[in-house]
C-alpha cells in the first residue's frame, strides 16, 4: 500500500501515521512490528489467483507461495474479485477440489 501511495519508509518514519487518498491508514509503529514479529506459516494453503489482478502483483503471489509453500491455482482471464458467470464457475470448481 505504500508503494500505491507513493510513500517513502523515510516519510512514513517521519510522520508515524499517514493516511493514504484511498483511505487506509499507513503507520510506521505497525510496519515496525510486522517486521519484528514475522509469521510462521505452517497450514496447508490453496491460493487462487486471478491473471488479471490490479491490486495483487503475481510477483507479490509467486513470493507468498514459495516462502510458505502453498498451492497456486491461476485464472488467467479473472480479475481481483471474481464475479462473471465463467469466473464464477471456476471459484466454484475451485473451491469442490480444494476442499471436498
Amino acid at each position: 500500500m505504500m508503494g500505491w501511495a507513493d510513500v517513502s519508509e523515510k516519510e512514513l518514519c517521519e510522520k508515524e501515521e499517514i493516511i493514504t487518498d484511498f483511505g487506509e491508514k499507513l503507520s510506521w509503529a505497525y510496519l515496525c512490528f510486522v517486521r519484528a514479529n514475522p509469521i510462521t506459516w505452517n497450514i496447508p494453503t490453496e491460493i487462487l489467483y486471478a491473471g488479471n489482478d490490479t491490486l495483487i502483483s503475481r510477483q507479490t503471489v509467486d513470493m507468498f507461495v514459495s516462502s510458505h509453500h502453498a498451492a497456486l491455482t491461476v485464472m488467467e482471464n479473472g480479475e481481483h474479485w471474481f464475479h462473471t458467470d465463467e469466473q464464477i464457475a471456476f471459484l466454484d470448481s475451485w473451491m469442490k477440489r480444494v476442499i471436498c
